[in-house]
């Protein structure tokens, strides 16, 4: 007979469910009868029932506790429990009978099965607790028959079998749905991209296939055919349970269970309308009116298109505008704290960033940034405009926090906020930090170990009108000389030439060149657009210091590949220090503890050497970090020497730092070398190939850390090489042809199979690192060179 089960918290209850004709209008009467029940000793999860052991005319009811025991019944009488292997939660439960076993979902996250049979004659969960000599005699241990690994918890299983389709385990994970074979196998799966919260296999019109419900948390239901999603329908509510049946001959009607208890039957068929529409009186169409009429559209669309555009123009006016203001003096007070710099006072100063708006706008988040080792006090802040034409100031300070220069002056203000349409936007704004906060006026030094030359085609300024604020008095009668200390320790020496139109920027650092060289550029062309000069230019003429750039690399990589094995240190010290962890351990459990055998001295030791490793690798990450920020000081300089060099415009100039420059900082998975060499390899098999076989080269998918720098530095040497052959930068693939490369005049072919080898004779002063070029570029016609380098 057909009984309904109940499961409580603590208590089995069955109860039999009979029906009464009803005589009356209010139909028929149902009465529900309590036929037996069980006390339960332990706390119930969930329940599954079946013919356990093939047994036939009757199903037995094996029940889940929280702490893992399978308590099986049969009928009136509790029949034995088991403990389940490894258990740490309960999972969702079901019952095979083609198998005649128990599958669930275990919290080392693997499907499992368990065989009817070897859960009867396992060990007895009531002699658990004997002792180890009275295990041996008392059953079998519990093995598990087969287990799959689905990485994710499970929210529910079902096991269906159709007449048109195997029998199939079906798994509802958290973000993947998974039909298995009984054997375990995988027959199908499908990763999901929401969160579901039920579901139900059921028969498919299809031959071979099933149809899933499955219910998500965003209270839509999808239908899926096999991985085939068919349908979806939104409901009123989020279904913890769903089901499908036939309510009044209506068959298919889904009924689904809300998280607040309330049932709602759904039907997704629509029954034939007998309405039909009358049919329309035909009339004749006029083509001539119809041509008038379709040129009127055309012209006004064409119009439209014209004064417009694509995309419907934006407002003029911005609903925010935000400006900043860096005070040209110091802080009376500093405000630079916990700073590593080796002075006795490091400056500050402060900027200040006003906010306007136009329209009511709440929320709005104003986010500071600068390069490190450069510091702000605040860089976070939160404004509301509750009205109209406000204005709103942040003000903050900044400071240079650590020894060592920093790779840029500049910082950003970026403002995020929502129209009150619900549109996101994004206001940047750029300013500029003063040079001396990072660095004071001192003696200059004749002798320097780098040296960089920039040539003009004017005559030359006076240094102190140029860097104001950085000449004594004493110096005033020299102002072609000028020097420049680093709060970080290394100093910098600006000469201007009262000959030639020549300007020499000299350092013990080769890094350090790169800010008082572009300080030079940006003040040379704000001096001469203020006395109204429009053709001035920069040149570079000299040797290109790749030698020196290569130094930096190389140091940069020692670091990184120094980081790597320090990892793989601590890595094993730990594995040794836990696996000294579980012996001693296991010595202190046992009733009769065995000697310690200078345990604990070296897991004192194997300590000591973890708590060294972890501070020499957080030594190493803070020397890395330092060793990138001059790395990319020194980068910022060759790109420009290149920019000047070979007089790149703004656009190639941006191709090159977007392929030196690709990242902010290293990351484990990602580094700086690899990256770059990826870029560069583009150029040189693109834009900057020399024949078709270079373009037909594939480039290495995978970025990995490489085993030297050899090969990035022969590809920057071919770029340069490249680029003083009349190599063109660009994006456009038409460039990408062998022959569109324009050989300057008085350039000889170099061979490039071996850069380190070559032997073509010139001129010993043109001299291009370790290969020879020459630099005279008469065909090319005269390009400004600074588009790019000032901002």
């Amino acid at each position: 007979m057909l009984h309904l089960a109940v499961l409580h918290s603590r208590k089995l209850c069955v109860y039999s469910v009979s029906g009464i004709l009803g005589n009356v209008e209010h139909g028929n009467q149902y009465q529900m009868k309590l036929i037996y029940e069980h006390n339960l000793q332990r706390t119930a999860c969930n329940m599954t029932y079946g013919p356990f052991g093939g047994v036939k005319g009757r199903d037995l009811i094996c029940i889940q506790s929280i702490d893992g025991m399978l308590m099986v019944f049969e009928q009136e009488s509790y029949a034995f429990g088991r403990f389940l292997p490894s258990f740490l939660l309960p999972g969702p439960l079901a019952y095979s009978s083609r198998t005649d076993s128990f599958i669930t979902v275990s919290s080392c996250r693997q499907v499992e099965s368990y065989k009817y049979q070897v859960l009867a004659f396992a060990t007895d969960a009531d002699k658990r607790q004997e002792t180890d000599q009275q295990k041996l005699g008392s059953g079998k241990r519990l093995v598990v028959d087969w287990t799959l690994n689905i990485g994710e918890q499970a929210l529910d299983i079902c096991i269906v079998s159709f007449n048109q389709s195997a029998s199939s385990v079906f798994v509802l994970g958290e973000r993947n749905f998974f039909c298995l074979k009984d054997n375990g196998q995988i027959r199908f799966m499908k990763k999901l991209d929401w969160s579901p919260s039920c579901f139900l296999p059921y028969c498919s019109v299809s031959e071979g296939t099933i149809n899933t419900l499955i219910g998500n948390h965003n209270s839509i239901l999808h239908i899926y055919q096999d991985v085939t999603l068919k349908w979806a329908t939104q409901l009123p509510h989020i279904p913890v349970a769903v089901r499908v049946g036939c309510l009044h001959d209506l068959k298919g009607v889904i009924v689904t269970l809300s998280d607040d208890g309330h049932l709602q039957c759904s039907y997704l068929g629509t029954d034939p309308s007998l309405f039909q529409a009358p049919n329309v009186e035909s009339r004749e169409l006029n083509y001539d009116e119809l041509d008038v009429e379709m040129k009127e559209l055309q012209k006004i669309i064409k119009d439209v298109n014209k004064s417009q555009g694509v995309w419907p123009v934006t407002e003029r006016e911005d609903d925010l505008s935000v400006s900043v203001v860096v005070s040209p003096n110091f802080d009376s007070v500093s405000q630079a704290t916990d700073v590593e710099v080796g002075t006795d006072l490091v400056p500050s100063v402060t900027v200040k960033v006003t906010l306007q708006n136009r329209v009511v706008l709440q929320k709005v988040k104003l986010s500071v940034c600068v390069q490190p080792p450069l510091e702000l006090t605040c860089d976070q802040f939160t404004f509301e405009f509750m009205t109209p034409d406000l204005t709103r100031t942040a003000s903050f300070s900044a400071y240079l926090k650590r020894s060592y220069t920093p790779s840029e002056l500049e910082g950003k203000a970026v403002v995020s906020y929502s129209r009150p349409t619900g549109i996101p936007r994004v206001i940047q704004c750029k300013f500029r930090l003063p040079l001396k906060l990072i660095c004071l006026p001192c003696q200059p030094s004749k002798t320097a170990s780098h040296k960089v030359t920039i040539d003009t085609n004017k005559s030359p300024v006076s240094l102190l009108g140029l860097f104001p604020g950085f000449a004594s008095q004493s110096d005033d009668d020299q102002v072609n000389v000028m020097g420049f200390h680093f709060l970080g320790g290394s100093q910098v020496t600006l000469l201007a030439s009262k000959t030639s139109q020549r300007y020499r920027i000299q350092s013990e650092q080769f890094e350090d060149l790169w800010l008082i060289t572009s300080e030079l550029i940006l003040r040379l062309q704000e001096y001469f657009e203020k006395q109204g000069v429009k053709d001035f230019a920069c040149s570079f003429s000299g040797s290109m210091p790749l030698q020196e750039y290569f130094e930096l690399i190389d140091r940069h990589f020692e670091l990184r590949m120094n980081g790597e094995k320090l990892k793989e240190l601590l890595s094993e010290r730990a594995v040794q220090f836990r696996a000294i962890q579980r012996r001693l351990l296991t010595r202190f459990k046992d009733k009769t503890p065995a000697p310690l055998q200078h345990l604990d001295t070296l897991l004192d030791g194997t300590y000591k050497q973890v708590i060294a490793l972890a501070d020499a690798v957080e030594e190493n990450q803070g020397s890395l970090f330092q060793s990138f920020t001059r790395l990319k000081s020194a980068t910022h300089l060759v790109i420009l020497l290149i920019g000047l060099w070979q007089k790149l415009s703004a656009d190639q100039i941006a191709i090159l730092e977007a392929a030196f420059l690709p990242l902010q900082e290293d990351t484990q998975e990602l580094g700086w070398e690899e990256t770059v060499d990826a870029a560069i390899s583009h150029l040189l098999k693109t834009c900057l190939s020399k024949s078709s076989k270079e373009q037909a080269l594939n480039l290495n998918s995978q970025l990995s850390i490489p085993k030297d720098t050899s090969q990035l530095k022969k590809h920057i040497t071919l770029l340069c090489d490249r680029l003083a052959k009349g190599g063109r930068l660009c994006l456009s693939t038409d460039a990408a042809a062998p022959q569109t490369m324009i050989m300057p005049g008085g350039c000889t072919t170099i061979p490039e199979s071996d850069l380190e080898e070559r032997s073509v004779e010139q001129d010993p002063t043109e001299q291009f690192t370790n290969h020879r070029h020459l630099t005279a570029d008469t065909s090319r016609p005269e390009v400004s060179p600074l588009q790019g380098v000032s901002e």
